[in-house]
This record gives structure tokens, C-alpha cells and sequence, in this order.
């Protein structure tokens, strides 16, 4: 078995039908997916297995039954033949006749993409592996096909039956993003460092952030915060920011009346490790308007805020050069989230600069988190100076808490098999 605790393509046999999961869902615009960087990344496991002659068989889901983002897979297979190289097959159906028939028919080389997983009532909801394994939707697609392929890292934290099902009932492997997500994301609990550990922790979800200070606080020397969760830690530590000016908006009020005994608990308990922001970023002109952002950038000392009457878009740039002083003497940096609306230019400054530090720092570096991995291309960085770019978002979470993933612990017990 290989050195990541299951199989994978390295140990995969020649010449096999294999059924791939993909995680390919994304932002859909007047019907159609966008492209983006899950299809780049799985790519290269599709490609991989179709030049060595495998007949590749993929499944992926796209939104939830009910939301506007529950559609067809039709779009998605032409995106990912365009990132393949070579022409990828469609059928309208999850594992029905033409399903299999179309799988039955597969030559050599050949790839096909069957219809959204979550269009079959068998996908959802979660259900332990042995229950998913007995659903018509594994059963029949198992008898068709001589091994399992999981490439969906980024939905392994999902005990649904494309996920976890078929490793109970067909040989199981790992893809290539399975492979490298789970050893760059798992590296803060199963590597040791010898120099200092930095995390810097966004974003909008400040119960996301508790958990992974409350999980890694034992092996991390400093967690560098920003976005709304760390506006959030500055109001815990006594300044008069991290409440909503809109009540219609409800992104910090609700959020404090959850966590603020954990986020006060963390300051006092963890204060040593815990780096605030000590200035704060805003759109000029709302001072005088009221408006929201995407005007010039303003900044102020937090230690100046006498009361809240501005929205805050990003730390300021005192404190992000004082965070890319942190990752530049760090051995490792894991990053979750970002430290403000980068999307506007404005007020990308801290995102931006704390991952042109990383760049340029020879660190072991993760970046992950959602959305925040979109900033190394949008501002021009290369992707190839930091030692992983996760394109996970939950899982990713779940594996700096130290949490275990459905889909993962189902190759695991097919390797053991």
C-alpha cells in the first residue's frame, strides 16, 4: 500500500473499467458552469488514466436538488474535454440503461461523464458506507465497472453513495488531487517542524476559525487573523468594531452572539499566539455616504476607532506588512481564508501581500479556504511558489481540525481489504 494509508493510480492495475468521482461543481451562470480551477486539477487524473488505455467512467455532482445550481452535467463535459485534451462522452442518465449500455460500449482511451450524481435518489442524504453500498445506484453501476477511483477531495467529508458506496464493494483508489490534498492538508498534524508554524486565519465564518485555532493551538505559534473573524476577535478583545451597521445584513451580530464566550475564551487562553490587526481598511467615501465598498481605500487605527461608523473591507497595511514579517520567519504557513474583500482591488492589499510573502519565502506553505486560493492568479502570482493550492473548501477545514473525512476513511478501509 502506498505511503498515503490507500491506493492509488500507482497501484491501480492495466487495462481497467474505472469509475471516477470528480468534484466539478461550480458557480453556474445562465445555465452553464464556469470554468475554473476543480476542472484544470482533474484533468490530470482523467487524462492520466485515459492515455494509459483505461476506459474512464466519471461521476460528479452540481448543486443541490431544489437550488438554481441543480443542473444538468452536459456543460461540464464540455469544459472538462477542452482541460482533457481529448473528447469526453455524455449521458443524460446516473445508472440506468443508457448509463450502462454507454459504459458497456467504452473503447480503450475512451471517456464518458454520466449525469449529475444528486439526480439520483440514491446519492442523497449521508447514510453510512454499508447503507450506500446496498443502493440500486452503486449496485448497478459496481457490475459494470473493475475498480473505484476517488478524485473528489474537496467533497470526501460527504458520506454520500458516489463517495463512499463503491469503496465497500469494487477495488478503491486514490487520484492525483485525492492524493496531494490529503498529504498537504494533513501535513500540520503528521509533520513536525523545526521552526515556527503560522496559520493566518479569514474569511467570512468565525466558527470555522475557532475551530481551527482550538485544534491546531498546541502545534501553531501564531495565528494571524483577518475578515470579518478577525474583526470579530477585535471586538472580543474589547474595541468597538464586529457589529453590523446594517441589521438587514447579519454577517457579525449573530456570529458574535454564537462564539463570543469561545472567542474571548481563546484571547484569554491563547492571547500569546493570537496577532489582531492594529489598523483596519475602508471605503472613503462611505464615511460620508453611507455607501458600501468600491471606492478609494482610507485606513484607521484600531486603537482610533472610538465607535463603529464604517464598514471595515480589509486589515490595513501596517498590520499586513506585519503579518508578512510573521510568515517570513516562519518554517510553515497554512492559510484559511482571506483578510479581505481582495476582489476589489482596494482592498486586497492584505490578502495580497501576506501571500507575496509566502511566495517568497521558502516556507512548506497551504493555501486553501474557499474563494482565497482565486487571488494568486487574479493578482498575477504563480501558483508554483507555494507547495499547495487546496481547492477545497469543508475538507479542508475538517483536515486542519484534525477531523477525518468519510470519503478518505473509505479508501483507507478498501486498502486494508
Amino acid at each position: 500500500m502506498s505511503t498515503h494509508e490507500f491506493d492509488t493510480l500507482d497501484d491501480l492495475p492495466a487495462d481497467q473499467r474505472v469509475l471516477v468521482r470528480l468534484d466539478l461543481n461550480s458557480p453556474i451562470e445562465a445555465g452553464n458552469p464556469t470554468d475554473n480551477r476543480r476542472f484544470e486539477r482533474h484533468a490530470e487524473t482523467v487524462r492520466e488514466l485515459a492515455d494509459a488505455g483505461h476506459r474512464v467512467v466519471c461521476l460528479a455532482h452540481q448543486g443541490r436538488p431544489g437550488r438554481d445550481d441543480f443542473v444538468s452535467l452536459a456543460g461540464h463535459a464540455e469544459l472538462l474535454a477542452g482541460h482533457v485534451g481529448r473528447e469526453v462522452q455524455f449521458v443524460a442518465d446516473t445508472h440506468g440503461d443508457d448509463a450502462t449500455d454507454a459504459i458497456d460500449a467504452l473503447e480503450p482511451g475512451e471517456i464518458l461523464l454520466l449525469e449529475n450524481t444528486r439526480m439520483s435518489d440514491d446519492e442523497l442524504p449521508e447514510a453510512d458506507p454499508e447503507t450506500k453500498a446496498d443502493t440500486d445506484f452503486v449496485r448497478t453501476l459496481a457490475a459494470h465497472v473493475d475498480a473505484y477511483v476517488n478524485d473528489a477531495y474537496s467533497a470526501a467529508h460527504r458520506s454520500h453513495a458516489s463517495l463512499v458506496g463503491f469503496p465497500e464493494v469494487v477495488p478503491s483508489y486514490a487520484g492525483r488531487v485525492m492524493a496531494t490534498e490529503y498529504a498537504a492538508n494533513t501535513a500540520i498534524a503528521s509533520r513536525e517542524f523545526d521552526g515556527r508554524v503560522a496559520v493566518v486565519v479569514g474569511g467570512t465564518k468565525a466558527t470555522d476559525v475557532i475551530e481551527v485555532m482550538e485544534a491546531l493551538g498546541d502545534s501553531v505559534d501564531d495565528f494571524l487573523l483577518g475578515g470579518i473573524a478577525g474583526e470579530l476577535f477585535l471586538r472580543g478583545a474589547g474595541h468597538p468594531v464586529g457589529f453590523d451597521l446594517d441589521p438587514e445584513a447579519d454577517l457579525y451580530d449573530t456570529q458574535w452572539e454564537r462564539n463570543h464566550g469561545l472567542i474571548e475564551g481563546m484571547l484569554d487562553e491563547r492571547g500569546e499566539q493570537v496577532t489582531l490587526a492594529t489598523d483596519l481598511a475602508y471605503a472613503a467615501e462611505e464615511a460620508d455616504d453611507d455607501g458600501g465598498g468600491g471606492g478609494s481605500r482610507a485606513e484607521v487605527a484600531v486603537d482610533d476607532v472610538d465607535e463603529k461608523a464604517v464598514s471595515f473591507l480589509d486589515i490595513g497595511t501596517g498590520t499586513a506588512e506585519a503579518y508578512a514579517d510573521v510568515v517570513r520567519d516562519a518554517e510553515a504557513v497554512f492559510v484559511k481564508g482571506a483578510l479581505g474583500v481582495f476582489e476589489e482591488e482596494a482592498f486586497s492589499v492584505g490578502t495580497v501581500t501576506v501571500l507575496r510573502a509566502i511566495a517568497e519565502t521558502d516556507c512548506f506553505s497551504v493555501v486553501g479556504g474557499g474563494d482565497t486560493s482565486r487571488a494568486i492568479e487574479m493578482y498575477g502570482m504563480d501558483e508554483a511558489d507555494f507547495d499547495h493550492v487546496s481547492i477545497a473548501g469543508g475538507a479542508y477545514i475538517r483536515a486542519l481540525t484534525g477531523q477525518s473525512l468519510a470519503g478518505v476513511d473509505a479508501l483507507k478501509r478498501a486498502a486494508d481489504r
